[in-house]
């Protein structure tokens, strides 16, 4: 949860910022409301739509309300909140579907909502993107350290070591991952 209240309060949109039951706040959602965990009084919105709370309805995700920032924003919080249906509705909404962060999240959500082979693809697309991205690097050893491939993990946990060290919080997750410690 802290790694969504930093990304969030680091791109300015408070508005989006997770209660403590993990769901999204009233600035909009996506596709089915709460049916992927943690919760929300936040309205479901069927596929392709976002709600917005300034209208109190909901309106076509790509209506030109939200701008790819504020769609990325949404998707990478409904998907760390398990709200993962949800997300996968925000991202494809996002126009910049080339983006490495928007590929990272794609991935993550559709590998924790079951279709893993499809998640790690989206990690490779990112990569080919932006070899550099921490974060995918992180999700991608976590994803093999799920597997119970440490090898591949371990590699991983070396590639983010160089990017970031040992003391940044992708380097700390994925160690946690690889040494079998449940996420906070």
């Amino acid at each position: 949860m802290a790694k969504v209240s930093w990304f969030l309060a680091r791109a300015g949109l408070v508005a989006l910022a997770l209660s403590t039951a993990g769901a999204v706040g009233p600035a909009f959602a996506a596709n089915g409301g709460g049916s992927s965990g943690g919760g929300s009084s936040t309205p479901a919105c069927k596929p392709g739509y976002v709600y917005d709370s300034n209208k109190k309805t909901c309106v076509k995700a790509t209506s030109g309300l939200f701008d790819d920032k504020q769609l990325y924003a949404q998707g990478r919080a409904l998907a760390l909140a398990g709200r993962y249906a949800e997300a996968l509705g925000a991202l494809a909404a996002v126009r910049n579907q080339n983006d490495s962060m928007v590929l990272t999240m794609i991935g993550y959500a559709k590998r924790k909502s079951g279709s893993f082979d499809e998640g790690m693809a989206y990690y490779q697309r990112a990569l080919a993107v932006d070899p550099k991205n921490v974060n995918t690097r992180e999700y991608l050893g976590e994803a093999y350290a799920e597997k119970g491939r440490m090898d591949l993990a371990k590699a991983e946990l070396v590639k983010v070591e160089a990017l970031c060290g040992t003391e940044c919080e992708q380097y700390q997750d994925l160690a946690k991952a690889i040494a079998g410690q449940p996420d906070e």
